[in-house]
């Protein structure tokens, strides 16, 4: 044996939890590095790259950052400096670490795009031992779009690396119980804690572009699923299903979100409560997007009464949720 050779770290089990990813601040520059990353990725847009390209850089780096910004400026955690995203992302690595407690099993966090990189993140854990990888993205809808560019980067980070960990990705969850249940008390919870009566319930979900869905992608059955799972156990009050986020000029997933919030007040549906189910944590998209756009659109079309539930977050039911979804995958 050579004397020489390093020492190797191993015995190990790595689990990653990824979410979409956060600019770094609230500046001009951060805000464009994220969207270059985000808006460059061929996965979620789906046009001739070179076209794209000159596009992105031309036009839409040059003034979406300031839109953008604004955004994040809204809903930023000034107190820590950070965003809400990366805030409760990290909050549910370190409870789920304390949750399994063992030595031989390594918990952390990365982002899709910005900052801390997958990459990074599987080479620090292989680094520290992990023989075995389990990854998590947190989009409890499998999409092209989300899901599968988390294993992209994934699959890219180890084809670079000598000595490759095991991998395992857990693929989506969109109707595991747990999730459902945690779901279900989250509307409760809320409903409990405000004073007037909901004519109805939206279940809105980030869109895709419609020719996304009739090239095969599931997301929309698998949406369509959560809502129908949450509505067989709870039937208090109805539940609608839209799409919101919607960027550019095609058609993307319908009913739209904003158009729906400005129709129910003449519908008569003057009191809603928003959920967001397809967003692991409360970020730009459910708290500007949402609890800020959303509530003075429908206010200004005639609405009375406007709320959104959190999304699960770093709360009990969510973290044992993840607690469960990673352990199924662990070796005895």
């Amino acid at each position: 044996m050579n004397s020489n050779h390093p020492t190797v770290k191993f015995g190990k089990t790595g689990i990653l939890l990824v979410n979409l990813g956060t600019p770094d601040s609230t500046s001009w520059f951060d805000i464009r590095k994220y969207l270059k990353e985000f808006l460059s990725d061929k996965r979620v847009i789906e046009v001739n790259p070179i076209i794209w390209q000159v596009i992105l850089n031309l036009f839409i780096l040059t003034f979406r950052p300031s839109k953008t910004a604004k955004a994040y400026k809204e809903i930023w955690m000034k107190d820590i400096d950070m965003s809400p995203l990366k805030y409760f992302t990290e909050m549910q690595t370190k409870k789920l670490k304390t949750k399994l407690e063992s030595e031989k099993i390594v918990v952390d966090y990365a982002m899709r795009y910005g900052n801390p990189g997958i990459k990074k993140k599987i080479i620090k854990l292989k680094n520290d031992g992990c023989e075995n990888l389990i990854i998590l993205p947190l989009y409890p809808q499998y999409a092209a779009a989300t899901t599968a560019t988390v294993c992209d980067e994934v699959y890219r980070s180890l084809m670079d690396m000598r000595w490759q960990p095991s991998l395992q990705i857990i693929p989506h969850y969109e109707s595991e119980p747990m999730y459902i249940d945690a779901l279900i008390n989250s509307i409760n919870k809320k409903i409990s804690e405000i004073n007037w009566k909901p004519d109805l319930i939206i279940a809105s979900y980030h869109g895709i572009p419609k020719k996304y869905f009739d090239k095969g992608d599931p997301y929309q059955c698998y949406c369509q699923k959560t809502s129908r799972l949450i509505t067989d156990k709870f039937k208090k009050i109805p539940i609608k299903t839209t799409f919101q986020s919607r960027f550019g000029p095609q058609e993307w997933l319908q009913p739209y979100t904003d158009k729906t919030f400005e129709a129910l007040p003449r519908e008569g549906k003057k009191s809603i409560l928003v959920i967001c189910p397809g967003f692991s944590s409360d970020c730009v998209e459910t708290l500007e997007e949402i609890l800020i756009q959303g509530k003075e659109s429908f206010l200004k079309s005639g609405g009375e009464n406007f709320d959104l539930i959190p999304c699960l977050n770093d709360n009990d039911d969510h973290i044992n949720l993840i607690n469960n979804l990673v352990s199924n995958y662990l070796k005895n």
